[in-house]
Formats: structure tokens, C-alpha cells, sequence
């Protein structure tokens, strides 16, 4: 039932309800310091380890933000974490055996277990089976195409909405840490050169979802699309899961990962000395000449570093400080509308029960003395009330403006629930 003017009631039929879908778009843009701040990326640290060393903490994921994560107006863009597949080389290559069913690892590597958890928990969310391992371009059999190194990044509801728009995902990435002229060298740790956290002023490269519309695939976790070299469209290095919101890299394809890596990172290791530096407890050097002369991203830091690190790593090295865009995309917002028609006709809703529209005899009260037996009624329509079988308020539509309603004016009102 609609409710025009003060408690004039009318039934709707069902010619009067209408239903309509709908999408809407909004267009998302991350700049690079959103991604490489610290302060804009949250660390939950709740990986501790034991045994050497004083112990490295680790979180699990990073959270990146739109401001300093500490303020109550930020928002949360996306989690970001590395994951590895269990029966790819940089995990069996790094494995001692088994036991009671789990994966043994050196001391040497760091979170290994936790790497191998992250891909399989992606894994099922998004290929509906654990043990699977994503492919890019998705349904290939070959073996190179295997992401056995994955780098996830997971946009938030808020931004991603119901999903993203097909063709419209692009990330700015840059494929090259710091060269630092150092891969096999022995020098003393004084020396300038960890490249762990320096980014490198060239090789950025566009990788986006072109051609995705051409070839509509899904699988357990929705539709999804590849993700390609914008300049080189044969050369794919991830896949997007458009319902999730999901992006998966092959760090292998997406990084130059032959580079040298230098510099120190947390560790379970005791006190050291190489070349006449001191390693203190707790700490390791990559690519050092006493220890690794050549060491890289794909397997060293990946299997030695913590979550935290390499995401640290990717997070200030490859997307770089800085205000161009990072990455954009649209989403897609569904909206379902109920269209109501409240129909007036020219005998209807022109009385109001408002006490106040007749004087004490029970006439309408006029503006000019003396017309009460000859004024026609009117009222003006300032709100509609929707009510259900029983009389129960359901909604309220509030009219910009008052209309005017006489027996002379037919009117029609129509009400939008969007949802």
C-alpha cells in the first residue's frame, strides 16, 4: 500500500512494480607510495620462530592503504603475500624430506611451510583444489607456464566491489632491482651495496588484462583473464580472478630474477664475520662473497627471507616511491531496482487528514472567508509511505518540493529501491 497525504491510503498492483538491473562503474587508481610506504602498508606479525638467534617475527600478508594506515579515515586497497608451490623446484630443491606429513626445510630458509600454505589456501579459494597449481595463460599443460612462485595480490571489497571489469586492469611494475655490479663478488659488508631495497630507475613494464574479453574462461573461483606484457601481448605473467579480485603473478616471469641481490636480512643465524664485518646474531647476508657470491631473487631471498621481507622487497623496489598511478582498473557495481508507480487520479489524495484541514464545524478551511461551502479541496503531496499488507511502515520517499494535487491533475509518482 502507498500512503501520498496524511493517512490517504491506495493498494498498488502488480502493474504498478516493476523490476531492472543495472551496473555501475567506478574507476580505481593506487599510486606508487600507497604501495611502497611504510606507513601505508600494515604488518600483522604473527609468525615468531625459535631456536637461533633472537628470532624473526613475520606476518602472514600486508595490508596496503590509502593513508597512513593509523588514521581512522584510511581504507584498506588490498593484501599482498608471496606463496609457493609445494612440488615446484625452488621448494623440493630446498626440502630435506618429510616428516608426519610435513615439509622439512634447513635452517638456512625461513617460513617455507607458510609459503607452501599461501599458495595452497589460494589455491583452493580460487581452483577449488589445494594441491592445484595456477597456470598462466590459464588451462596451459606446460610446465613453464606453471606459477610455482606467486605473487597475490588481493584488492578489497570496497574497491573491487562486485568485480572487476574485464580489460580495464593495468599495474605498473618495475622488473628490475638496483644493478649493482656485484653478482659473484667477494666485498666487505661496509661496502655500498644491498640493492634489497633500492629500486631500479628503469625497466618498468605495463602488464594488464588485454585481450581478456576475447576469451571469456572460468574456473572454481569465478571468471577470469591472463595477465600480459602491455608492449609484448604473447608474453603472459599472472591471471586475474575478476570475481574474487584477485591477481596472480609469476614473480619468475614478472621480475628479472637472475639479478644479484645483496644486503642483510633478519634470520635464525648466530654471530658472524665475513670479509672483517660482524654479523651480529639474528642476521644473515645475501650475496655475500664468504657465503652466497651469487645470489638472487629466484631461489635465494625468496627461500631465505620471511613473508614480511619479500614483501617489503616488492613493495618499495618494484613498485617504486612515487606519484604515478601503480595500478588501475573499474569495477563493477550490480544494482537491482524496484520501480513503484504511486498513481493519483484526479478524485484521489485531495483531502488531507490532518486536524488542522477543517475548523471546529467540520469544514475545510479556506483562505478566503466566506468560501468554505464552495472551495474545491487540494492538499500538497510532501512525502509517500510505502506500508505492507498489515499497515506496517516499510519506506519513506521525501518529494524534493511539495506538489499541488486537485481534482484537476492527475499525478504519478514514481519510487526507485536500489539494492
Amino acid at each position: 500500500m502507498a500512503n501520498l497525504a496524511g493517512g490517504s491510503f491506495k493498494r498498488l498492483s502488480a502493474n504498478d512494480v516493476s523490476t531492472r538491473s543495472s551496473t555501475l562503474n567506478q574507476l580505481v587508481d593506487v599510486i606508487q607510495e600507497d604501495v611502497s610506504g611504510s606507513a601505508t602498508r600494515r604488518k600483522y606479525q604473527v609468525f615468531v620462530t625459535g631456536g637461533i638467534g633472537p628470532g624473526v617475527t613475520s606476518s602472514l600478508f600486508q595490508t596496503v592503504y590509502d593513508q597512513d594506515f593509523s588514521l581512522q579515515t584510511a581504507n584498506p586497497i588490498f593484501d599482498m603475500t608471496v606463496g609457493l608451490f609445494a612440488e615446484g623446484t625452488t621448494v623440493t630443491d630446498s626440502s630435506t624430506g618429510t616428516a608426519g606429513g610435513k615439509l622439512l626445510f634447513p635452517s638456512q630458509s625461513l617460513m617455507m611451510r607458510e609459503k607452501v600454505d599461501v599458495y595452497k589456501q589460494y589455491a583452493a579459494h580460487l581452483l577449488g583444489d589445494a594441491d592445484a597449481a595456477f597456470y598462466a595463460p590459464y588451462g596451459s599443460a606446460t610446465a613453464t607456464d606453471r606459477i610455482d612462485e606467486a605473487l597475490f595480490v588481493s584488492y578489497k571489497r570496497l574497491f573491487s566491489r562486485d568485480k572487476i571489469k574485464r580489460e580495464t586492469y593495468a599495474t605498473r611494475i618495475y622488473r628490475s632491482g638496483a644493478l649493482d655490479g656485484l653478482d659473484g663478488a667477494t666485498f666487505p659488508l661496509s661496502m655500498t651495496g644491498s640493492n634489497i631495497a633500492v629500486t631500479s630507475p628503469s625497466g618498468s613494464a605495463i602488464f594488464s588484462d588485454i585481450g581478456a574479453s576475447s576469451q571469456i574462461q572460468a574456473t572454481h573461483g569465478g571468471e577470469l583473464g591472463n595477465i600480459v606484457n602491455a608492449s609484448d601481448t604473447s608474453e603472459t605473467v599472472g591471471l586475474i580472478f575478476y570475481d574474487q579480485g584477485t591477481v596472480v603473478f609469476d614473480m619468475s616471469k614478472t621480475f628479472f630474477t637472475d639479478q644479484h641481490i645483496s644486503g642483510t636480512i633478519n634470520a635464525m643465524a648466530t654471530s658472524s664475520v665475513i670479509n672483517d664485518a660482524v654479523i651480529p646474531t639474528g642476521y644473515t647476508v645475501m650475496g655475500s662473497g664468504a657465503g652466497n657470491p651469487s645470489a638472487k631473487f629466484i631461489p635465494d631471498l625468496v627461500v631465505s627471507a620471511s613473508i614480511d621481507e619479500i614483501v617489503d622487497h616488492i613493495a618499495t623496489t618494484r613498485f617504486q616511491s612515487g606519484s604515478l598511478t601503480s595500478a588501475t582498473f573499474q569495477n563493477v557495481t550490480n544494482i537491482n531496482s524496484t520501480l513503484i508507480f504511486c498513481r493519483a487520479t484526479a478524485d484521489e489524495f485531495n483531502y488531507s487528514s490532518n486536524p488542522t484541514f477543517t475548523d471546529t464545524d467540520g469544514r475545510i478551511r479556506v483562505i478566503d472567508s466566506g468560501q468554505e461551502d464552495t472551495q474545491r479541496t487540494f492538499s500538497f503531496i510532501t512525502t509517500v509511505g510505502l506500508h505492507d499488507e498489515f499497515g506496517n511502515l516499510l519506506a519513506v520517499a521525501k518529494l524534493s518540493r511539495p506538489i499541488h494535487k486537485n481534482d484537476e491533475r492527475d499525478l504519478t509518482l514514481r519510487l526507485r529501491l536500489d539494492f
